[in-house]
């Protein structure tokens, strides 16, 4: 049965634990797994399922909340008294200072009760310093939107539950529609969710995840020099989403104003040659974490690369940047991507894409 915890939170640009558990299946290493770019945190969860040791790093707030809180958690019976003393705290807090736009947002997104109880925990959860908080905290965020018309689960009007719409579209959309904003008890939700999950145990041992560059991945790990046998991991693809735009009512959640932005600032790089100079970079912070010999496994896509490009540029950053021996066990194997974030909203007119991965050992 496939473990609880990996479906936490949706999140897109994510691939499937089967992935990660045929190449932990492939390798003869068993030195420490990392991904620097962990986003939910699949390849580090799953290894810690498999008996290893796995670490990573992610700079996005979301993604280091849930992988934190699947490789880290409490026990069942901390999260559930923690949802407990919540409960017994709440309080209705001032009003929040927003803009014409925001209010009119929030006031449509969730019921006037529902609200309270997430801007309370919003304020009240340590999710950063807190393992306990971190677990209800991806909760919330798995919780905080979706379609709430299917599920009882999802605190929110009708949404995406990968992605966060724009504050003014949502609200046209909303108001079209008729559609309002249903009441939910956010506390019994949560107890719901607790119960669900831990009905899989976690694994014993626990994962490393710090937000971080992974650029910096060296700086940020000095306990993992030279010790890491396999790398397995997605990095950004050239020009393909913007996750800041994609999740800013779960950044909000997590304590960052609430601000839905279109700039190209969460460093996604649109530019082919300044994209191969970012995973140089990527690949010469973990390159002193390696060991002396690795497996660095890649799923990588972008409708502007071929595969042949990927596939040199991947080969030449990884030689450049570690100086060593790198050696492709295969040419790449390639995968038609069953549903991406831009054809779930283009219905039959939804446009075929792949993604290539590529094994090199490195010696």
């Amino acid at each position: 049965m496939r473990h609880r915890f990996h479906s936490i939170c949706p999140y897109f640009a994510m691939f499937p634990e089967t992935f990660v558990a045929k190449h932990l299946a492939a390798t003869r290493f068993n030195g420490v797994v990392f991904d620097p770019f962990c986003g939910r945190g699949t390849t580090i969860f799953e290894a810690l399922l498999n008996g290893r040791e796995a670490a990573g790093c992610d700079l996005h707030p979301v993604a280091v909340c849930i992988t934190g809180a699947k490789c880290n958690p409490p026990n069942r019976g901390e999260a559930l008294a923690r949802i407990d003393e919540l409960e017994a705290s709440l309080s209705i807090l001032p009003p929040l200072p927003l803009s014409e736009e925001m209010a009119e947002f929030f006031a449509a997104c969730f019921h006037t009760d529902t609200y309270e109880e997430v801007r309370f925990l919003r304020a009240n959860l340590d999710w950063r310093n807190d393992r306990t908080d971190r677990f209800i905290a991806a909760l919330c965020l798995g919780a905080l939107h979706g379609e709430s018309h299917r599920s009882p689960n999802y605190f929110s009007n009708r949404m995406p539950r990968t992605i966060s719409t724009k504050p003014a579209y949502s609200v046209r959309w909303w108001v079209k529609h008729g559609y309002a904003a249903p009441r939910r008890d956010v506390f019994a939700i949560l107890r719901n969710m607790v119960d669900f999950r831990f009905r899989t145990p976690p694994p014993e041992s626990r994962g490393e995840v710090v937000e971080s560059d992974a650029r910096k991945a060296n700086m940020a790990f000095p306990n993992l020099e030279g010790k890491v046998t396999d790398i397995i991991t997605s990095p950004p693809y050239l020009d393909t989403t913007n996750y800041r735009e994609d999740q800013w009512l779960r950044l909000w959640f997590l304590g960052e104003p609430p601000k839905s932005t279109q700039a190209r600032d969460d460093g996604r790089h649109c530019n082919r040659t300044l994209y191969w100079s970012f995973l140089k970079e990527a690949w010469e912070g973990v390159a002193p974490l390696l060991a002396p010999q690795a497996r660095v496994v890649v799923r990588i896509g972008g409708r502007k690369l071929s595969k042949e490009e990927m596939f040199a540029s991947l080969s030449a950053s990884l030689k450049d940047a570690t100086g060593r021996l790198v050696k492709p066990v295969d040419d790449g194997v390639t995968t038609p991507v069953k549903r991406t974030q831009a054809n779930s909203f283009r219905g039959a007119k939804a446009s075929p894409t792949v993604e290539h991965d590529f094994c090199f050992l490195i010696s």
